[in-house]
Formats: structure tokens, C-alpha cells, sequence
């Protein structure tokens, strides 16, 4: 038996990986076995910015009690069909602590705290509410703007889980997980707004500072956004005007942290990422990214 464990935190870098086996996979299965069903309006935390669980791949020898792919996440299990409570609980934070896997990465300097405050932080926060019905249409209008469908993305295979929130800001699929800079040999040093937004125009984006949410005559408009010394995130703007984004390998989503629409990536709830960078605009054609 083989689990590969996702630690899933991150929307514009790589998440941290670890592969367990035999014994100690089998532990943590038993750890993980479900128990009482979590509520109907329970979801899991997918769209959120920040940690969003642990996804677990089966990828040898499964156990027929589990799907072949699941995500743990504050304290539950959420499968394709249905999320329970799990049998320890406690499981995230024993994965995050000295004895746990976690401890084990070759991760950025103090990263396992990083976690451990995001684990604590993810089970604070109430998963069970309604998400909002789709907004009636909006009179300003974006006509070069991409638009928004996110069933293009959201395959649950290829596209989802090897584009990331630049991918899709820019509209540009790669299945590398695009990073800035890097398709021009100018790639980002820091995790910080003065690093990365000057790679980002390396691959051809335009800064627009000045453009305050509003549409440009060519082009899209997107934002940048910096967990500092983390992550960076990129928001788009639609045709139909409002805001949407993919955090890292999950779904698109036009939700913030909170649940809300997106009309303003300046005032959403970012989570982390707390520094706005920027609004950029991408010329449909002009870009290369990698």
C-alpha cells in the first residue's frame, strides 16, 4: 500500500508532497476511517486561499474502504459522493507536528509552523453555508475579457491539476503549473510584489496601476496578489465584469475566502495573501508563460 499525501496550501508555487507506504500508510488509513456524515450544506474547502487539506492518492494497493482519491480537511474526509468525521480528529495536526510527515520536508524554513497556524485556522471557520446563486448580469461588460467557464478547467484531471492561478489568470494552459518569469529566463527571487510583478511583465503582461477595476480596451484584466514570503495568487476579470480565480490545483471559483462573490479583488477576503500588488492587463497572443 502507497499513499501520496498533498499538502494542499499553496495557489502559485508546487504544494509539498510526501509518499508513505506499507505500515505507516496503513496507520494513517486507520487514523482517517470515516465515521458520523458531516451535514448536507458541508463542503469542502477547495476555493479558499490558504490550506485547504491534505489530498490523498491511493497509487498502490488500495484499500477498497477509501476512494482512490480523497481530501482530508478540519478534522473530516470528503470523497466524491459523500464527507464524514474521521476516527482521530487530530490527524491533521499530528501529520504537521514534529512527529508527523510533515516535519520531513525539504520545505522553506519554518513552513511545518506555517502549517500548523493554517490547519488551527481552517478548522476555526464555518464550512457549512449556502454558496451564492449567480449574480444577475452586469450592465458594464468586458467584450475582450475571457469568459467565465470554469467547467473547462474544472476536469478533475489534466487541466486542473497542472494549471494553477497564472494559468488561468492569463487564460493560457501549459500543464506546468506556470510560473513568472520563468518562460523568459527572468523567473521571480522572492516572494514579494517588487519580484514578482517585474517577472510577470518579463513574459509580456502590461502593469496597468492605475486601471482600478476597470475593464481595459484590449485585453483582460488581471491582479496580483502576494502571501508575503509564501505565495503568490492571480486574480482575472471576466466578461461579465466580476472576478474569478483558481487557488493552485484546485477548481476555478469566482468565490472569495468568505464565500462572496468577487466584484473587487482589492476588498475580497484574500486570506494570507494580504498584500495587493497590482492590476496587470494580458494581450490575447502576446503572452508566453511557462
Amino acid at each position: 500500500m502507497t499513499l501520496r499525501i498533498t499538502i494542499d496550501i499553496f495557489s502559485g508555487r508546487p504544494n509539498p508532497v510526501i509518499e508513505v507506504d506499507g505500515k505507516r500508510a496503513r496507520e494513517i488509513l486507520e487514523r482517517l476511517q470515516p465515521t458520523k456524515p458531516l451535514k448536507r450544506r458541508a463542503i469542502a474547502p477547495e476555493f479558499r486561499l490558504g490550506y485547504r487539506g491534505l489530498i490523498i492518492d491511493q497509487t498502490a494497493a488500495p484499500s477498497r474502504a477509501f476512494p482512490r482519491r480523497f481530501r482530508v480537511a478540519a478534522g473530516a474526509i470528503y470523497g466524491p459522493d459523500a464527507a464524514h468525521t474521521i476516527a482521530d480528529p487530530e490527524f491533521e495536526e499530528f501529520f504537521a507536528g514534529r512527529e508527523g510527515r510533515a516535519a520531513r520536508l525539504a520545505a522553506p524554513r519554518g513552513f511545518p509552523l506555517l502549517l500548523q497556524r493554517e490547519i488551527k485556522r481552517l478548522k476555526q471557520l464555518d464550512l457549512h453555508f449556502k454558496l451564492p446563486r449567480f449574480p444577475r448580469p452586469i450592465i458594464h461588460r468586458c467584450r475582450c475579457a475571457p469568459l467565465y467557464e470554469p467547467a473547462w478547467w474544472n476536469d478533475g484531471g489534466q487541466k486542473q491539476w497542472n494549471n494553477n492561478c497564472y494559468n488561468y489568470a492569463t487564460n493560457y494552459r501549459t500543464d506546468t503549473f506556470a510560473q513568472p518569469g520563468r518562460a523568459s529566463g527572468a523567473m521571480y527571487t522572492a516572494l514579494t510584489c517588487a519580484s514578482v510583478r517585474p517577472a510577470a511583465i518579463a513574459d509580456e503582461l502590461i502593469a496597468s496601476p492605475s486601471a482600478k477595476n476597470r475593464c481595459p480596451k484590449e485585453g483582460h484584466l488581471v491582479a496580483l496578489v502576494i502571501w508575503p514570503g509564501v505565495d503568490f495568487h492571480w486574480y482575472r476579470k471576466g466578461r461579465n465584469g466580476r472576478w474569478s480565480h483558481k487557488p493552485g490545483s484546485t477548481p476555478v471559483t469566482n468565490l472569495d475566502n468568505s464565500g462572496h462573490l468577487i466584484t473587487d479583488p482589492r476588498t475580497a477576503d484574500r486570506g494570507g495573501y494580504t498584500n495587493f500588488c497590482t492590476f496587470m492587463t494580458v494581450m490575447h497572443g502576446h503572452i508566453k508563460i511557462n
